[in-house]
């Protein structure tokens, strides 16, 4: 296994020595570790956009993969490190909720609190559990240690509160919980609620969105739509354009979806 996939998730910045710091931890244990960097740019201490940002990306690498996850505002507190495993996947990240979007009914995840020190570098910074703790017990496991040996098992971690659609008579209730680089609008109503888009009408706030696209090329530049997000949620754009600037709003933001009568 000495070649295994390690990726790194972080809010520290693509420039940051932060960043270089932690890949140095992994290599000094394991030189053929392949290092994937996913994103450094999560904004800081957003532990929900990392939630959003993992559930999108870490179904798609393949099994056995080792995840970094570095988005801690409380690192130095007593929250714990975790190890979970899940749907073949493996992450190395504090228990502050940042990965359970990824939890699946009916599959439980294998989770094991980090407490076996002898894993972590012999001096460990209060305030840089990623480089000291995780990075060093991704690159043993990557050469495959078992993880029985990282710490106890647990059935108690955070969990951040999922935002949930509410289901109306007249249609749908919703929220806009991403918004891209393009400011494109990704709402939680997904498409197994929506059917045909001649059922219904959208809002977002007060503004009527007229058009349902299935890309954003079937409309004319700087025209608001609705389509299908690419993890199958209901989206709002502005064609070529930017809908969070056009529309002044963001995370959070009501989406309402109305039956046609």
């Amino acid at each position: 296994m000495p070649d295994t996939l390690i990726t790194l998730t972080t809010d520290f910045g693509t420039g940051s020595p932060y960043v270089a710091a932690m890949k140095g931890a992994i290599l000094s244990i394991n030189p053929m570790a392949r290092l994937v960097d996913l994103c450094h740019e999560v904004p800081p201490q957003n532990v929900r956009h990392a939630a959003f940002f993992l559930a999108s990306v870490v179904p798609y690498f393949p099994k056995e993969t080792i995840h970094v996850v570095v988005v801690d505002p409380g690192v130095g507190s007593e929250r714990a490190l975790l190890y979970i495993e899940m749907a073949g996947q493996r992450l190395l990240a504090p228990d502050n909720g940042c990965w359970t979007s990824l939890e699946l009914e009916g599959e439980p995840p294998r989770v094991l609190r980090l407490t076996e020190s002898r894993f972590w570098r012999a001096k460990v910074s209060a305030t840089f559990h990623g480089r000291d703790i995780l990075a060093p017990i991704a690159g043993h496991l990557s050469l495959g240690l078992l993880p029985d040996f990282l710490g106890p098992p647990t059935n108690e971690w955070v969990r951040l509160e999922e935002k949930a659609t509410t289901l109306l008579e007249e249609g749908i209730n919703g929220e806009i919980v991403h918004v891209d680089r393009f400011g494109n609008l990704v709402s939680n109503v997904p498409e197994a609620l929506l059917g045909q888009p001649e059922r219904f009408r959208i809002w977002i706030g007060e503004t009527e969105v007229v058009y349902w696209v299935r890309t954003y090329a079937d409309a004319d530049e700087g025209t608001l739509v609705a389509l299908l997000s690419s993890i199958g949620t209901l989206e709002i754009a502005v064609v070529r354009g930017n809908a969070a600037q056009q529309l002044q709003v963001g995370i959070g933001a009501l989406v309402m979806v109305r039956w046609n009568r």
